[in-house]
């Protein structure tokens, strides 16, 4: 049934009606919430009615969400309005890739620059165990600026173990897949007939993997060339016999620049046997760039990073059991292709059968210096593993002198920092490779822990003006050296050696840099070199932790930019700083929240591609309750540096905050991907678990965060939070007493204390606590206050006080949506309005 114009499913109001198929209906909405448009896809009735089917669906549409690249429309939520089921998702203001190929008859080279992008978005998903399965020209939409984005990723199939997702009888893993065919019969393979690759066609879904992707984006490789399908038949069954048993198509009687290279990758791309394909869609995107160029009459360099390593591990090791899955209708306009017998086949495979994944497998990956193609992979020399993800560890300062530790720990973090912007490499955050600091480490065992391949180690000393600086890249797996160099420097040509570095790292390792990211690596260079070791200095107080550490970082941040006001990144740490000082509670909110914001807009204002001030400018938009401006905010810092942890953490809380639970989930597993052992990142697991209301979960990531630094306080007091929202306010005071005596004393933790106390029934203790707060000194957040108010059983002090946190813009109203300390509230009318004019979801 078709919904009506202005009919509100949650916070979305339906404004049109985009198209509808198979998988349920599309329209275009507005998120009355976040003020953007949004394609709202409503799944069947018989769909969301089956159970099992939505749980699974739930698992693969978050593993969907969690894709996050240009190419990629993103999916916002998977939600649920009065028995109603739907996905929200990017609405893209274009037309589709069929459009272009037919109606527009755009030229070549420019549909091979939208099919390059198609091919880095699907490298992305590939890297995620994503797999598409239903690619086709009307799922890859053009954006009015001239983008590729491919749709309908949110039936997709998950190609790697995943042990969250369920185990069997037998302690192995098993991928629940979802399984949504169309009118509600098990067993159907779907695909769009003419895209299909041959196994998707027989129905061998234990062999449907990435490289029917690549099939499907060759038949779209050859519609572009040639303007027509690679494999029209008569009907159906001619069709899919073509695809099963005909020859690869000649590209012929398509436009005069289509060369020879092009048949060749169309004819590899489209193999009947999976083994002969590409083994990684990102072959295919480097060898058309290469074609492009050609077409051009140049000889550009290819800038395209490498993240398809994991694609040929897949292939080589293709024993692996494959489930099955199905596709989903593109959530966006849809206009009248090219004229169809058909334009979709269901072929019936019998019922699906769930299949384990074996416990491990084992590949070996030789990879031939002398092709060109495999040239492009990250590889070091003289090794047979490539190395795609380093551990930067600290340098060792051999000068003996403590008053250099800054020196050399900036010098390690700055090189995080620049290679953390290479393509296609994950380097993994300060705060887990400074665990290693001072210590005598294996490589293997390092690498095991942090999850890399290869570990970048140094030692610096400093002679008066001197700097002698080695450095050594290791390959893990065997402990061999891959590349080593000394760089001896004045200490004014600290920021330069460091670039070299970089650069010198990104050749070894078959890198190729965009001129933007060159141009990136280049401006570290011109920054005033005192300004440099004032930034150094800040850096290395704040990462110390603590209030008076990080207000000493604020002033050597302040003396960098004395020196050099046009130092973008001293602006932008200043803001950060500033920032979670005030909502801390350490600094006044009020007066320090806008010069953090003012901190954050310098430094894009000074250069804005620096992911460091986009992060900074999210945290800030945050806290004024600009929640659309700070997501865009926070997905351009990750699309500037896909490797910022700090910046998936802080996305991970605010879609926390808009009620996003699982995708905050997942954004901040990516945080830990990158950033394995640091502490806070492990307690701020257990706090996103929490705010999701999964306290047992909570409880056991928290747990395992102890495992890691008994001694870290924040831990202690999420682990407190989540024992007193299950009502174990015994365990919950433990828990905080044990943050005081690690050295937390602040408000914020004395008011869950005392509120513990009220619930458990010693008032006494709670109102000597209320009565120290309201004599303190210090910032006491009003906002927080509340909790004490409403636990002693003052409600109407209770909203007294979260109205003085209104006037005052009190950072701790950011929680009121999710924080269950608030429940008991959320019946009182009041707060319901509270939260509306905050901004937040009801």
């Amino acid at each position: 049934m078709t919904i009506a114009a202005d009919t509100k499913l949650g916070r979305y109001e339906i404004r049109s009606q985009l198209g509808k198929g198979g998988m349920g209906e599309v329209y275009l909405a507005e998120d009355t919430r976040l003020h953007r448009k949004v394609a709202l896809k409503v799944l069947p009735a018989e769909v969301a009615a089956n159970q099992e089917r939505m749980r699974r669906f739930n698992q693969e549409a978050r593993a969907a969400a969690a894709l996050n690249h240009p190419n990629i429309a993103h999916i916002y939520e998977v939600g649920e309005a009065d028995g109603t089921h739907f996905i929200a998702m990017e609405y893209i203001d274009g037309g589709t890739l069929s459009e272009k190929i037919y109606r527009d008859k755009a030229p070549l080279q420019k549909l091979l620059k939208y099919l390059a992008q198609v091919a880095e978005g699907l490298a992305k998903a590939h890297a995620a165990g994503v797999v598409h399965r239903d690619l086709k020209p009307d799922n890859i939409m053009i954006t009015r600026d001239g983008y590729a984005k491919i749709l309908d990723f949110g039936l997709v199939k998950l190609i790697e173990q995943q042990e969250s997702f369920g185990s069997g009888t037998d302690g192995s893993s098993e991928v629940a897949t979802a399984i949504f065919p169309q009118h509600s019969t098990p067993g159907l393979v779907l695909g769009t007939l003419g895209y299909m690759s041959p196994e998707q066609a027989q129905g061998r879904t234990t062999e449907i993997d990435h490289r029917s992707d690549i099939f499907s984006f060759g038949c779209i490789l050859y519609e572009a060339a040639v303007g027509q399908r690679a494999f029209a038949g008569k009907d159906a069954l001619d069709s899919l016999h073509k695809i099963v048993h005909g020859p690869t198509p000649q590209i012929s009687g398509g436009p005069a620049s289509a060369p020879d290279e092009l048949q060749r990758i169309v004819r590899r791309c489209l193999a009947k046997d999976p083994e002969k394909r590409y083994h990684s869609i990102k072959d295919v995107a480097i060898e058309l760039e290469e074609l492009r160029n050609t077409l051009k009459g140049t000889a550009e360099p290819v800038y395209y990073s490498q993240q398809s390593l994991s694609g040929m591990t897949a292939s080589i090791s293709g024993a692996a059991a494959r489930l099955d899955s199905a596709r989903q209708p593109a959530a966006s306009t849809r206009s009248a292709g090219p004229p169809r017998t058909t334009s979709s086949a269901e072929y019936i495979a019998g019922e699906i059968k769930r299949h384990k994944i074996s416990a491990a497998i084992v590949a070996l990956l030789v990879v031939a210096a002398t092709t060109v193609g495999l040239g492009y992979y990250l590889h070091a020399k003289n090794s047979k593993v490539a190395i795609d993800s380093i551990a930067v560890l600290p340098f060792t300062n051999t000068t003996g002198d403590k008053e250099m530790e800054y020196l050399s720990d900036g010098i390690s973090e700055s090189l995080i920092n620049s290679l953390s912007q290479l393509p296609g490499l994950k380097v993994i955050a300060r705060t887990s490779s400074f665990k290693y600091k001072g210590k005598e480490v294996d490589p293997l065992e390092v690498a095991n822990a942090l999850g890399v391949t290869g570990i970048l180690t140094g030692r610096v000393t400093r002679r008066g003006d001197n700097l002698l600086i080695s450095v050594e890249l290791v390959n893990a797996r065997d402990r061999t050296q891959v590349w080593g160099e000394q760089y001896n420097r004045k200490s004014a040509d600290l920021l330069a050696v460091q670039s070299e570095i970089s650069r010198e790292i990104a050749e070894k390792l078959r890198l190729r840099l965009s001129p933007g990211e060159q141009s990136q690596l280049a401006k570290r260079e011109t920054v005033n070199p005192q300004a440099y070791e004032l930034m150094l200095k800040g850096l290395f107080y704040r990462r110390m932790g603590g209030t008076e550490n990080s207000m000493k970082a604020v002033e050597y941040y302040n003396q960098a930019i004395a020196v050099d006001p046009t130092y973008a990144l001293a602006y932008a740490e200043l803001s950060a700083t500033y920032r979670d000082l005030a909502a801390g509670s350490v600094l006044d909110p009020k007066e320090f929240t806008p010069r953090a914001e003012g901190a954050a807009r310098k430094a894009l204002e000074l250069d804005e591609n620096l992911a460091d001030a986009h992060y900074a400018l999210a945290l800030s938009k945050r806290d004024a309750w600009e929640w659309t401006a700070a997501e865009r905010e926070y997905r351009r810092a990750i699309e500037l540096n896909p490797n910022l942890a700090a910046a998936h953490l802080r996305y991970a809380f605010y879609l926390n905050l808009v009620g996003q639970q699982q995708q905050a989930i997942a954004e901040i597993e990516r945080a830990r991907e990158l950033d394995p052992i640091s502490p806070a990142v492990s307690a701020n697991v257990g706090y996103v678990l929490y705010f999701a209301r999964q306290y047992d979960r909570a409880i056991e990531a928290l747990q395992k965060a102890l495992e890691l630094d008994r001694d870290f306080p924040p831990t202690h007091n999420v682990l407190g939070f989540t024992y007193a929202a299950k009502g174990m306010y015994a365990k919950a005071i433990a828990a905080y007493q044990e943050a005081v005596n690690l050295g937390n004393k602040s408000p914020s933790l004395q008011i869950h204390l005392g509120a513990a106390y009220a619930h458990a029934g010693d008032r006494e203790k709670a109102w000597a606590i209320l009565e120290q707060l309201r004599t303190s000194e210090k910032y006491v957040s009003p906002g927080e206050l509340a909790i004490l108010h409403d636990a002693l059983g003052e409600r109407e002090q209770a909203f007294a006080s979260l109205e003085k946190a209104y006037a005052a813009h009190d950072p701790s109203l950011q929680y009121l949506g999710v924080e269950p300390a608030f429940d008991s509230l959320r019946s009182d009318p009041r707060f319901a309005d509270l939260v509306r004019r905050v901004g937040l979801p009801q």
